[in-house]
């Protein structure tokens, strides 16, 4: 079983892109070079190249030993908190920048949930010298204002969404609008594996960096290639999908995905979608999403902004209903106090959607020599406010 894409852009039986008339010229313009583009020698050198000297890459895969002692079993840690921009998105907008400029875009438009996105769209555009425009929803506005405050001060326009719950979903729908509105010099950057095809092939080859990285890291720290377990979290799915790339085909490696289940599974308020999801369509593919009897969206709810959408990518839906990965969830409680564990023991804060990952290891029995690798997709600055709320 294959659990690429296929050439109609399905993982399976999910993906496609189901987008309205007025759209498909932008999606069909980005799906007939993109590969081309991004397999060029040029493009590779220069994406490795600013991976290496402008986002400090590689992230270390750390040795957790107080954490291992304590859960009994080797734990490692794929930092990607230390990038530039404290998380793993700026390994996907180094790449699509790129992309754009190659496409001869001008104009960049971004959704962003916890504003690490935007921070990194923000970030990139202003290394590039274009003009650079954030959705975001004006709830994760009101909690996330650190990073609302470092992408204007990037030169960012931050465009608050104030539909739905003024959440992810929300951020993304304005995009799109955007996007429809402004086909010839737009180029809308996607910050995760969603979206209509090509979008979730292209971030996830972009992110695969990350489980290409932990091969050598491994071998070179133990002298094999391959942990026992890959833990990350999973809100639209880019740092899991990253994390679990080049494992995919090597089924002795178990990949696990965190959910946020908010206040729990049947509580009503949760984001997990694979949990509580049922075959849908939102944002131009099909995939599991969180709805009603009458189809309609049910909105999402976790404290972890970045992991507060009601759908999850078609990787990860193709991934689940295969059995390749297995997805369990973890409620903010957990998420807070797993947060808090790392903190003490390896002086590391991690972020909220972080935390859900680290989470997982309380949910599963692991042998004292298992290898696991927990991807740390970015780092708890942006959240210091709920944590101190919510110490125990």
């Amino acid at each position: 079983m294959s659990y690429l894409v296929n050439e109609k852009g399905y993982y399976g039986d999910f993906g496609g892109a189901f987008i309205p008339e007025m759209l498909q010229p932008n999606v069909d313009a980005l799906r007939a070079c993109y590969r081309e583009i991004i397999d060029s020698t040029e493009f590779k050198q220069e994406f490795i190249s600013l991976l290496k000297n402008y986002v400090g890459r590689p992230s270390p895969l750390y040795y957790a030993k107080r954490l291992s002692e304590h859960y009994k079993t080797r734990i490692f840690l794929k930092r990607e908190d230390l990038n530039h921009t404290g998380s793993h998105k700026v390994n996907n907008t180094i790449g699509q920048i790129l992309l754009a400029q190659k496409m001869g875009k001008k104009r960049i438009i971004a959704e962003t949930g916890a504003g690490q996105h935007g921070v990194a769209t923000a970030t990139v555009c202003a290394l590039m010298d274009l003009e650079c425009i954030v959705y975001m929803g004006a709830t994760d506005i009101e909690r996330q204002m650190p990073n609302v405050k470092r992408m204007e001060m990037l030169g960012a326009k931050v465009v608050p969404a104030l539909s739905g719950n003024k959440t992810l979903k929300d951020a993304t729908n304005e995009a799109l609008r955007d996007w429809i509105n402004n086909p010839e010099d737009t180029y809308y950057l996607i910050g995760s594996v969603v979206g209509p095809h090509p979008y979730p092939d292209i971030v996830a080859r972009f992110q695969s960096i990350i489980s290409e990285e932990i091969g050598w890291q491994l071998d070179e720290l133990i002298g094999r290639t391959s942990p026992d377990y890959i833990l990350a979290c999973v809100g639209g799915g880019s740092n899991a999908a990253g994390a679990f790339y080049h494992y995919l085909d090597d089924t002795s490696v178990k990949l696990i995905g965190v959910e946020a289940s908010g206040m729990g599974i049947h509580s009503g308020e949760t984001a997990a979608s694979i949990a509580c999801g049922e075959v849908g369509f939102i944002h131009g593919s099909k995939t599991l999403l969180m709805q009603d009897d009458d189809g309609q969206i049910i909105e999402p709810y976790s404290i972890s902004a970045g992991l507060d959408y009601p759908g999850i990518g078609p990787i990860h839906s193709h991934l689940h209903e295969s059995g390749r990965a297995t997805y369990i969830d973890a409620t903010d409680r957990e998420a807070l106090d797993a947060a808090y564990l790392l903190t003490k023991l390896e002086g590391i804060i991690p972020a909220l959607e972080s935390a859900h990952a680290l989470a997982g290891l309380e949910k599963i029995k692991f042998n004292p020599d298992d290898v696991i690798v927990v991807n740390i997709s970015g780092r708890g600055d942006k959240d210091m406010e709920a944590y101190i709320k919510c110490l125990p």
